[in-house]
């Protein structure tokens, strides 16, 4: 496995800007629930300790469904998911973050697996 290294984000305006430490040599998740098959996202997963929004908690708009345990936020400006909040099986807090919306990321370069969000 590789090291989590620092990386920063962003929505497409920009308005929403954060830094996320993140181990992209792990396999990152692709889900095929309700909304992730409609928006491409492929996911990493940090605690919520190693993520720091750095601008746009007042740009965030909140959108839940299904059980409800996930905050799904997007820019109420350019519409861009590029991070969610959570909780981990365990219970602790996480971020759930879009690599797509990664500085300097290929996203065809890393592994995925795909999760069956579609079943749960």
């Amino acid at each position: 496995m590789g090291e989590a290294k620092a990386y920063a984000g962003s929505c497409h305006c920009g308005k929403v800007r954060y830094r996320a430490k993140l181990d992209l040599s792990k396999e990152l998740v692709t889900c095929n629930c309700s909304m992730c098959k409609r928006m491409g996202s492929i996911l990493a997963f940090a605690p919520a300790s190693d993520f720091t929004l750095e601008s746009g908690e007042d740009a965030l708009t909140d959108y839940q469904f299904n059980k409800k345990a996930i905050h799904h936020l997007f820019c109420s400006t350019c519409g861009i998911r590029s991070f969610a909040r959570g909780k981990m099986p365990d219970g602790k807090p996480m971020c759930a973050v879009n690599v797509r919306c990664l500085e300097g990321v290929d996203p065809n370069s890393l592994k995925t697996i795909q999760y069956d969000g579609a079943s749960k």
